[in-house]
């Protein structure tokens, strides 16, 4: 699996209509339980009157079922978590939940109804997403004398790597984070830019 891809690029709403009953998609980026649970509370927040609350979750990558959820949140079990889910997983864009929010408009739409249109919503929010990139990373330890610190950083600075932080005892040891899929070309474009020894490279 690609440690890049896709995710939400900020918050993201769109509006349908099934039988006068309103589905309002509002969708964004999370990477954690905690941070869905949260959303979760500002949309209760924003819209204290609705009937239903319907959400779920995938925070990890692209199609990956964990960590995911999801809740029916009244509406009769698997016609709204589980069908806005399935489209979650299939989408291709990863650390995405997204809340379905619906008004009762007086007309019941059966089981069939209602997964059909709580999907629908999901799929007509993701129509318009704006999306950004995300990257997975990996976190290094740079170990090296003080003598070899400056050509270092020059180095990190060319492969635009940033440092994260710098601790100095009888060496300097550079912490920073490398893309998943280029940690072995970072460690071997150091290799071939510094003397021979000039660092230990250090992960977890």
């Amino acid at each position: 699996m690609s440690s890049r891809y896709p995710v939400p690029a900020g918050r993201h709403r769109a509006e349908t209509v099934e039988k006068k009953s309103r589905f309002i998609a509002t969708l964004r980026r999370v990477c954690s339980p905690d941070e869905a649970k949260q959303f979760v509370n500002e949309i209760r927040s924003e819209y204290p009157d609705a009937r239903h609350h319907c959400w779920a979750y995938v925070a990890g990558a692209p199609g990956s079922s964990h960590p995911c959820g999801m809740s029916d949140d009244g509406e009769p079990h698997g016609t709204a978590g589980r069908p806005m889910l399935q489209v979650l997983l299939n989408c291709g864009i990863g650390e995405i939940m997204v809340i379905v929010t619906r008004y009762f408009g007086g007309t019941k739409l059966g089981t069939g109804g209602l997964a059909r249109a709580y999907s629908g919503a999901v799929q007509a929010v993701l129509e318009s997403l704006p999306t950004e990139e995300a990257v997975d990373t990996e976190p290094v330890m740079i170990r090296t004398a003080f003598e070899f610190e400056p050509s270092i950083r020059h180095q990190l600075s060319l492969l635009k790597l940033d440092i994260k932080d710098t601790v100095y005892t009888a060496e300097v040891t550079l912490h920073i984070d490398v893309p998943a899929d280029q940690m072995e070309i970072t460690e071997n474009h150091l290799n071939a830019k510094l003397p021979h020894n000039a660092f230990r490279w250090l992960t977890d």
